[in-house]
């Protein structure tokens, strides 16, 4: 596949793939899940709780380009990839980021995601 992988742009996309494949890492959490095309395809989200818009979007950038960087030698072919910012994500070297999604993506590629997340009560 040349050039970068396809951004996701449909909130259905995201919920279909918290339905997929989970690994938790201390940056982030990887969620893959299988979309029926060839795509290879990417999101990523950040929460209020992290901290303020500029630290949201510092965030952000570093998933991008990450992502950017290693999705289309490493990621997994026909495969949706969504990044979930955790709180330490932030202030983590880059090359240590990129380490833990290089692992993050062999254990989603061998279908060895942690156990899935309990429900929340309602709100």
């Amino acid at each position: 596949m040349s050039g970068r992988p396809q951004g996701l742009t449909r909130r259905a996309d995201y919920l279909a793939a918290n339905r997929g494949v989970r690994v938790a890492r201390p940056g982030f959490v990887l969620l893959a899940r299988p979309n029926g095309t060839e795509a290879m395809r990417y999101g990523i989200t950040v929460t209020k709780r992290i901290g303020n818009a500029v630290v949201r979007n510092r965030m952000k950038r570093r998933f991008r380009e990450l992502l950017w960087a290693i999705l289309p030698e490493h990621g997994l072919a026909g495969h949706d990839h969504v990044l979930i910012g955790r709180e330490g994500g932030i202030e983590r070297d880059f090359a240590k980021l990129r380490e833990e999604l290089l692992a993050a993506l062999g254990r989603a590629a061998a279908g060895k995601g942690d156990p899935p997340r309990r429900p929340r009560g309602k709100r």
